[in-house]
């Protein structure tokens, strides 16, 4: 079972690898926002909430994340470092 802050390095490292950049995102006075902005070459964005394995987001982060969607960007929740390359393949398709 890995922790939310191993997984983060790993998804760091792996945006970092392919080319972009992925931010700590914090916003204050905006509860619920994803922990990271993932920008990726040729203007691949989207957010990416992370959770140590097997956790899930609060309430309050899934609607956050409806929000953002519903205005047309892309979130995800990591759980398993595995899922790190499916999330930037996926990104890269935007």
């Amino acid at each position: 079972m890995e922790g939310e802050r191993e997984i983060e390095r790993k998804l760091v490292s792996a945006v970092k690898a392919a080319g972009g950049f992925c931010h700590k995102f914090s916003t204050i006075g905006s509860v619920g926002m994803p922990d990271r902005l993932v920008l990726l070459p040729k203007g691949k964005t989207a957010f990416v909430e992370v959770k140590a394995t097997g956790k899930r987001p609060r309430p309050l982060q899934i609607k956050k994340h409806k929000q953002l969607e519903a205005l047309g960007f892309r979130c995800y929740v990591l759980d398993d470092e595995k899922n790190i390359e499916v999330i930037i393949s996926d990104v890269r398709t935007l």
